[in-house]
Protein backbone atom coordinates (compact mmCIF):
# COMPACT_ATOMS: atom_id res chain seq x y z
CA UNK A 1 0.00 0.00 0.00
CA UNK A 2 1.68 3.35 -0.73
CA UNK A 3 2.24 6.18 1.26
CA UNK A 4 -0.47 8.24 -0.22
CA UNK A 5 -3.00 5.16 0.04
CA UNK A 6 -2.48 5.23 4.04
CA UNK A 7 -2.40 9.14 4.05
CA UNK A 8 -6.35 8.98 2.24
CA UNK A 9 -7.81 6.80 4.39
CA UNK A 10 -6.25 8.49 7.43
CA UNK A 11 -7.91 11.56 5.65
CA UNK A 12 -11.07 9.79 4.85
CA UNK A 13 -11.24 8.53 8.69
CA UNK A 14 -11.25 12.22 9.78
CA UNK A 15 -13.92 13.38 7.28
CA UNK A 16 -15.89 10.51 8.61
CA UNK A 17 -16.01 12.03 12.45
CA UNK A 18 -13.15 10.66 14.22
CA UNK A 19 -10.96 13.23 15.75
CA UNK A 20 -7.63 14.33 15.47
CA UNK A 21 -6.44 12.55 18.48
CA UNK A 22 -8.39 9.17 17.51
CA UNK A 23 -6.49 9.62 14.19
CA UNK A 24 -3.02 10.21 15.74
CA UNK A 25 -3.43 7.67 18.84
CA UNK A 26 -3.33 5.20 15.53
CA UNK A 27 -0.12 7.04 14.18
CA UNK A 28 2.16 7.38 16.70
CA UNK A 29 4.63 4.22 16.03
CA UNK A 30 6.27 3.37 12.95
CA UNK A 31 5.41 2.83 10.16
CA UNK A 32 2.18 4.35 10.69
CA UNK A 33 4.31 7.54 11.74
CA UNK A 34 5.26 8.35 8.27
CA UNK A 35 1.71 8.82 7.44
CA UNK A 36 1.17 11.19 10.07
CA UNK A 37 4.60 13.29 9.18
CA UNK A 38 3.34 13.70 5.66
CA UNK A 39 -0.15 14.58 6.89
CA UNK A 40 0.95 17.50 9.18
CA UNK A 41 3.51 18.97 6.06
CA UNK A 42 0.65 18.66 4.02
CA UNK A 43 -1.96 20.10 6.68
CA UNK A 44 -0.10 22.61 7.44
CA UNK A 45 2.06 23.39 4.21
CA UNK A 46 -1.50 24.04 2.23
CA UNK A 47 -2.58 26.13 5.53
CA UNK A 48 0.48 28.58 5.20
CA UNK A 49 0.67 28.78 1.41
CA UNK A 50 -2.56 30.94 1.81
CA UNK A 51 -0.59 32.73 4.40
CA UNK A 52 0.37 35.39 1.80
CA UNK A 53 -3.09 35.89 0.34
CA UNK A 54 -3.18 33.11 -2.84
CA UNK A 55 -2.04 29.38 -3.37
CA UNK A 56 0.31 29.02 -6.33
CA UNK A 57 1.18 26.72 -8.70
CA UNK A 58 5.11 27.12 -6.89
CA UNK A 59 3.80 26.54 -3.43
CA UNK A 60 1.71 23.27 -4.96
CA UNK A 61 5.19 21.98 -6.76
CA UNK A 62 7.27 22.42 -4.05
CA UNK A 63 5.27 20.49 -1.83
CA UNK A 64 5.66 17.80 -4.51
CA UNK A 65 9.18 18.31 -4.55
CA UNK A 66 9.66 17.55 -0.26
CA UNK A 67 7.76 14.44 -1.17
CA UNK A 68 9.19 12.46 -4.33
CA UNK A 69 6.29 11.20 -5.65
CA UNK A 70 5.88 7.88 -8.05
CA UNK A 71 4.30 8.97 -11.15
CA UNK A 72 1.40 6.97 -10.71
CA UNK A 73 0.53 8.56 -7.01
CA UNK A 74 0.41 12.03 -8.80
CA UNK A 75 -2.64 12.52 -9.00
CA UNK A 76 -3.75 11.05 -5.37
CA UNK A 77 -0.90 13.22 -3.89
CA UNK A 78 -2.51 16.39 -5.97
CA UNK A 79 -5.98 15.36 -4.05
CA UNK A 80 -4.49 15.26 -0.58
CA UNK A 81 -2.97 19.21 -0.65
CA UNK A 82 -6.58 20.24 -2.18
CA UNK A 83 -8.63 18.71 0.39
CA UNK A 84 -6.15 20.57 3.06
CA UNK A 85 -5.66 23.92 1.69
CA UNK A 86 -9.61 23.71 1.65
CA UNK A 87 -9.62 23.55 5.26
CA UNK A 88 -9.91 26.81 6.97
CA UNK A 89 -9.75 25.09 10.51
CA UNK A 90 -6.75 26.80 12.96
CA UNK A 91 -3.78 25.69 12.29
CA UNK A 92 -2.50 26.78 15.65
CA UNK A 93 -4.34 23.58 17.21
CA UNK A 94 -3.66 20.93 14.19
CA UNK A 95 0.31 22.10 14.95
CA UNK A 96 -0.47 21.17 19.17
CA UNK A 97 -1.92 17.96 17.92
CA UNK A 98 1.13 17.01 15.53
CA UNK A 99 3.44 18.41 18.66
CA UNK A 100 1.80 16.15 21.17
CA UNK A 101 2.25 13.33 19.09
CA UNK A 102 6.26 13.12 17.74
CA UNK A 103 6.17 13.63 22.11
CA UNK A 104 8.45 17.20 21.43
CA UNK A 105 11.00 15.11 19.16
CA UNK A 106 12.75 18.00 18.72
CA UNK A 107 14.57 15.90 15.34
CA UNK A 108 11.11 15.21 13.90
CA UNK A 109 9.78 18.42 14.20
CA UNK A 110 12.62 20.02 12.71
CA UNK A 111 11.98 18.14 10.08
CA UNK A 112 8.29 19.34 9.32
CA UNK A 113 9.78 22.96 9.48
CA UNK A 114 12.62 22.08 6.93
CA UNK A 115 9.33 20.51 4.87
CA UNK A 116 7.24 24.37 5.83
CA UNK A 117 10.23 26.60 5.17
CA UNK A 118 10.89 24.77 1.62
CA UNK A 119 7.37 25.42 0.56
CA UNK A 120 7.13 28.92 2.18
CA UNK A 121 10.09 30.10 -0.12
CA UNK A 122 8.39 28.31 -3.59
CA UNK A 123 7.58 31.38 -5.18
CA UNK A 124 10.82 33.27 -4.01
CA UNK A 125 9.17 36.05 -1.62
CA UNK A 126 8.99 35.16 2.37
CA UNK A 127 5.43 37.02 2.72
CA UNK A 128 5.49 38.32 6.68
CA UNK A 129 2.00 36.06 6.84
CA UNK A 130 4.69 33.25 6.54
CA UNK A 131 6.75 34.25 8.69
CA UNK A 132 4.42 35.03 11.60
CA UNK A 133 2.80 31.70 10.56
CA UNK A 134 6.13 29.52 10.92
CA UNK A 135 7.25 31.40 14.19
CA UNK A 136 3.94 30.27 15.85
CA UNK A 137 4.49 26.71 15.11
CA UNK A 138 7.87 26.82 15.94
CA UNK A 139 6.62 28.04 19.12
CA UNK A 140 3.90 25.44 19.17
CA UNK A 141 6.47 22.69 18.49
CA UNK A 142 8.77 23.86 21.42
CA UNK A 143 11.59 25.28 18.82
CA UNK A 144 14.17 27.54 20.45
CA UNK A 145 14.94 30.89 18.77
CA UNK A 146 17.93 30.04 17.66
CA UNK A 147 16.80 26.68 15.88
CA UNK A 148 14.00 28.74 14.13
CA UNK A 149 16.55 31.32 13.45
CA UNK A 150 19.45 28.70 11.76
CA UNK A 151 16.01 27.43 9.53
CA UNK A 152 15.55 30.72 8.02
CA UNK A 153 18.87 31.52 7.47
CA UNK A 154 19.41 29.07 5.28
CA UNK A 155 16.38 28.96 3.45
CA UNK A 156 15.82 32.78 3.25
CA UNK A 157 17.73 34.42 1.12
CA UNK A 158 18.69 38.10 2.68
CA UNK A 159 18.01 36.35 6.46
CA UNK A 160 21.18 36.85 8.59
CA UNK A 161 23.57 34.23 7.32
CA UNK A 162 26.26 34.15 8.92
CA UNK A 163 27.29 30.40 9.96
CA UNK A 164 27.20 30.25 13.32
CA UNK A 165 23.50 31.11 12.70
CA UNK A 166 23.50 28.25 10.57
CA UNK A 167 24.58 25.57 12.79
CA UNK A 168 22.65 27.55 15.79
CA UNK A 169 25.73 28.11 18.01
CA UNK A 170 27.98 31.06 19.66
CA UNK A 171 29.83 32.66 17.80
CA UNK A 172 32.00 32.56 21.25
CA UNK A 173 31.80 29.04 21.66
CA UNK A 174 35.34 27.16 21.33
CA UNK A 175 36.05 25.41 17.58
CA UNK A 176 36.10 21.83 18.95
CA UNK A 177 32.69 22.34 20.83
CA UNK A 178 31.39 23.54 17.29
CA UNK A 179 32.75 20.35 16.05
CA UNK A 180 30.84 18.31 18.22
CA UNK A 181 27.59 20.17 16.98
CA UNK A 182 28.03 19.69 13.52
CA UNK A 183 29.42 16.04 13.76
CA UNK A 184 25.57 15.44 15.86
CA UNK A 185 23.93 17.67 12.99
CA UNK A 186 25.60 15.44 10.52
CA UNK A 187 24.46 12.07 12.24
CA UNK A 188 20.83 13.71 12.49
CA UNK A 189 20.58 14.52 9.02
CA UNK A 190 21.33 11.31 7.94
CA UNK A 191 18.77 9.64 5.92
CA UNK A 192 18.62 6.60 8.34
CA UNK A 193 18.24 8.58 11.21
CA UNK A 194 15.62 10.61 10.00
CA UNK A 195 13.31 7.51 8.80
CA UNK A 196 13.43 6.10 12.50
CA UNK A 197 11.73 9.37 13.35
CA UNK A 198 9.19 9.18 11.18
CA UNK A 199 10.42 11.06 7.90
CA UNK A 200 8.88 9.01 5.01
CA UNK A 201 11.47 7.92 2.66
CA UNK A 202 9.33 9.68 0.13
CA UNK A 203 10.44 12.66 2.04
CA UNK A 204 14.32 12.15 2.45
CA UNK A 205 15.40 14.95 -0.23
CA UNK A 206 15.04 17.46 2.88
CA UNK A 207 18.09 15.81 3.88
CA UNK A 208 19.93 16.99 0.98
CA UNK A 209 19.94 20.47 1.28
CA UNK A 210 20.21 20.56 5.15
CA UNK A 211 24.00 18.52 4.76
CA UNK A 212 24.87 20.85 2.32
CA UNK A 213 24.10 23.96 4.45
CA UNK A 214 25.37 22.48 7.88
CA UNK A 215 28.68 20.97 5.94
CA UNK A 216 29.24 24.74 3.93
CA UNK A 217 28.31 26.47 7.47
CA UNK A 218 31.59 24.36 9.44
CA UNK A 219 33.61 24.49 6.63
CA UNK A 220 33.51 28.08 7.03
CA UNK A 221 34.08 28.49 10.41
CA UNK A 222 37.26 25.97 10.77
CA UNK A 223 38.57 27.70 7.81
CA UNK A 224 38.03 31.20 9.39
CA UNK A 225 39.78 29.79 12.18
CA UNK A 226 42.55 28.49 10.89
CA UNK A 227 43.57 31.44 8.63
Amino acid sequence: MSLWTRISDALAALASGESLTEVFDRLRTPPERSVAFAIAVIALGAKMAKADGQVTRDEVVAFREVFQIAQKDEAGAARVFDMARTDVAGYQEYARKIAGMFDKDSGALCDLMEGLFHIAMADGFYHPGENEFLEEVARIFGQTDAQFKALRARFVPDAPKDPYTVLGVDPGLPLKEIRKVWRQLVRETHPDAMIARGVPEEAIRLAEKKMIDINRAWDEINGARAA
